[in-house]
This record gives structure tokens, sequence and C-alpha cells, in this order.
């Protein structure tokens, strides 16, 4: 799993087909934008885990939790003078 940190209007590329603009947001929210070929399926967490109805099922999914603080190894360091 990549986890990466980006500013408003950055995006991403996958492979040469697939971009993802990230517009900002809120504190529990970030608006994305997919640039993406019609035949790529895109479906939200949400809308799979409201399919699965075996309670066995829904326990083998990976859930992704925010971190409210970095660990001090990726913070940067700030000069206060």
């Amino acid at each position: 799993m990549l986890r990466l940190t980006v500013k408003t209007e950055e995006y991403l590329m996958i492979g040469d087909d697939i971009k993802i603009v990230f517009l900002g947001g809120s504190k529990n929210h970030t608006r994305i934008m997919l640039d993406i070929p019609k035949e790529v399926n895109v479906v939200r967490s949400k809308v799979i885990e409201e399919r699965i109805t075996d309670p066995e099922e829904k326990k083998k999914l990976v859930h992704y939790h925010a971190v409210p603080e970095l660990p001090e190894k990726y913070r940067h360091k700030r000069n206060h003078n």
C-alpha cells in the first residue's frame, strides 16, 4: 500500500490513461476527480460493503483509517526563528 500526501490540484497518474486529481476538501471529506477510460469500472467502498450481507464476509473486508498525527519520523522539521 502506498500512502502519499498531496496538495490541492496535484494529481496522480496510474499507467498512461488514469489520472486522479485532488480538489481539496474539509476535515472529513476529500474531493477527487477521476479521468479514466469508460471501460474502467469504479465502485465506492460504501457500495461494495452494502452489497455484502454475510457477516463473516464483512469481517474480511479491509478498512483504512486516517491517522490523526504522523509518527515523528514523517514530520517536517520546522525552524522557529
